[in-house]
């Protein structure tokens, strides 16, 4: 994935994670193939996390030490896939 795509390149099981991720609640390791963790429970499809991560559309919503979990949120890319960016 990259800047160019949209919300329609997202396949429905990148798409319900992300969402997942932008209700709250989420959290990621911090780690070069971040893990996700949904409710406190690790995710069932790490390879979805991992992409979603290398694509830049989750991210820690602060900085952590290597292992740690912290708050996982929305990029500015992330919520443009899904199409919560309103226009200023």
């Amino acid at each position: 994935m990259d800047d160019t795509e949209t919300d329609t390149e997202l396949n429905h099981r990148e798409r319900a994670t992300l969402l997942a991720v932008a209700q709250g609640g989420a959290e990621i390791s911090c780690s070069c193939e971040p893990d996700l963790f949904l409710d406190g429970l690790a995710c069932c499809d790490q390879a979805t996390a991992h992409r979603l991560a290398r694509a830049g559309l989750v991210a820690p919503a602060v900085a952590g030490k290597p292992g740690q979990r912290v708050p996982a949120v929305l990029t500015e890319a992330g919520r443009a896939a899904l199409g919560l960016v309103t226009a200023a």
